[in-house]
């Protein structure tokens, strides 16, 4: 946990946020053991910004990657940030009941699992 706890903190870094001034790291562990990151990447419209969870499993799914193990999320807030609703959705479909591990600067962590996140997802089962 630790290892990928600090990847996301070190994705968090590269976060372009120049609007909110928000930062988010995101670090996705696949089965294999690798870790995939992302960071969020605002812009002006805000509508077209791209939140760190959605950045790295974008880049994992572009690399083949198909099945995942957990993912932590870091930002620098005293109470822990989950995912926001359009994160959870991608990374219910994309990566299944996940691991989350919640993390901020000051150490503090979480582990939850997305079905408690998002106990009543819409996914493939409704559109089959």
């Amino acid at each position: 946990m630790e290892r990928l706890v600090e990847a996301a903190l070190k994705a968090r870094e590269n976060a372009h946020a120049p609007f909110s001034g928000f930062k988010v790291g995101a670090a996705l562990e696949d089965t294999e053991g690798r870790i995939h990151t992302g960071c969020n990447v605002e812009n002006a419209t805000l509508g077209l910004t791209v939140c760190a969870e959605r950045v790295a499993a974008f880049g994992a799914i572009s690399q083949g990657v198909r099945e995942f193990k957990r993912i932590a999320v870091a930002a620098d807030s005293a109470a822990l940030t989950p995912p926001c609703g359009a994160c959870r959705q991608i990374l219910w479909e994309l990566c299944g009941d996940l691991e989350v591990i919640l993390a901020n600067l000051q150490g503090r962590s979480e582990r939850l699992r997305m079905k408690d996140l998002f106990p009543r997802p819409f996914d493939a089962t409704f559109v089959r």
